[in-house]
């Protein structure tokens, strides 16, 4: 049977006796098996209408053999009968019990995605499911869940917004640091360098591209003082985007000689606690950019776009980076709504 993690957490009523009669009843299926329960932990709420009660967490080990959409089903039979009501994102909620992971599945439907899309990054989930199932992996990271928590105990307090041209990206890592008071890391555009570049991409591509490394390695160097002092810190670019353009404007026979120097830099830098990429279509950055009119940017048109843009995503896709959080660049507000209850949840 397949092994499955699920979160339980509960803010209305009497918090411990519902989620205790939860797990009753999922030891009541004859198609589950309960192997661990952690601990449980008092939380604040993340996100959602402010003033809301705390909740209580925890986290259940379980064998089943429903498919996945049956076990959600099961899992939101039993919400129901505590009389949850989906009124709200991140509202309050007498029980909410998550499907985390279910082996080593990755599954994406309009009901159900697995991962979960958002718990590699919340203290809240990482620390009960730590306690039972440490050795299980996240399928799309390639970590343990003991190795993410461990990653939100360690990692320096930086998020990395990354995304193609005209996603957003200074927009929000801008709105970011006005709402923490966190340090904005930026890199300067020297339009009349971009001019030259967009008008001929084959020809100055290379000396483009290694420009934006060597500022890129200057401004997250690990020997910075700045990142003794633990504030907070957003840019708004990503180091790992190098490789992901390189892709798209460097002809074939350039690309290895720049990874390997990108490769050599990358052990230089400080990598970030949580990667923020924003996402639009093509036509929405083509748009956006018509408005914007920035030198040289007019050579630019969709393909090229779309092709940076569909870099940009497989680069963020590789295992090993650490956690993701995928949002709309086409919706900066509700990006930086999600970005927000990301960077309080890591707390």
């Amino acid at each position: 049977m397949p092994r499955c993690l699920i979160g339980l957490g509960s803010n209305l009523g009497n918090r411990r006796e519902i989620v205790e009669e939860s797990l009753a009843k999922l030891r009541r299926s004859p198609r589950i098996r309960v192997i661990g329960v952690s601990s449980f932990r008092e939380t604040a709420a993340i996100g959602g209408p402010a003033d809301q009660p705390p909740y209580l967490n925890a986290a259940a080990l379980l064998d089943s053999s429903l498919h996945p959409q049956a076990l959600l089903a099961l899992l939101q039979q039993i919400e129901t009968e505590t009389g949850r009501l989906r009124r709200e994102t991140w509202g309050p909620r007498t029980l909410d019990l998550d499907l985390l992971l279910y082996g080593e599945l990755v599954l994406s439907t309009p009901t159900l995605v697995l991962p979960h899309p958002r718990m590699a990054w919340r203290r809240f989930v990482l620390e009960p499911a730590a306690e039972v199932a440490g050795q299980m992996r996240h399928p799309l990271i390639g970590w343990t869940v003991a190795g993410l928590l461990e990653h939100l105990n360690t990692a320096v307090p930086y998020v990395a917004v990354a995304g193609p041209i005209a996603a957003g990206k200074t927009q929000l890592a801008r709105l970011l640091c006005d709402k923490t008071s966190a340090r904005l890391i930026s890199e300067s555009l020297d339009e009349k360098s971009l001019e030259i570049f967009y008008a001929d991409p084959a020809g100055n591509a290379w000396t483009m591209e290694l420009e934006f490394l060597h500022k890129r390695t200057d401004l997250l160097a690990v020997d910075l003082a700045a990142w003794s002092e633990r504030r907070p810190a957003v840019s708004d670019f990503w180091f790992d985007q190098s490789p992901a353009f390189a892709r798209a404007w460097l002809s074939e026979s350039q690309r290895p000689a720049f990874f390997e120097l990108w490769q050599e830099a990358r052990q230089k830098v400080v990598q970030p606690k949580l990667i923020v990429l924003l996402d639009a279509p093509a036509e929405t950055l083509m748009e956006r950019i018509r408005r914007r009119s920035r030198r040289g940017e007019q050579y630019l048109n969709p393909e090229q776009l779309d092709r940076i843009r569909q870099s940009i995503l497989d680069q963020a896709s590789q295992p090993g980076l650490g956690p993701v959080l995928k949002t709309s660049g086409a919706d900066i507000q509700s990006a930086l709504t999600e970005t927000l209850a990301a960077m309080q949840a890591m707390q």
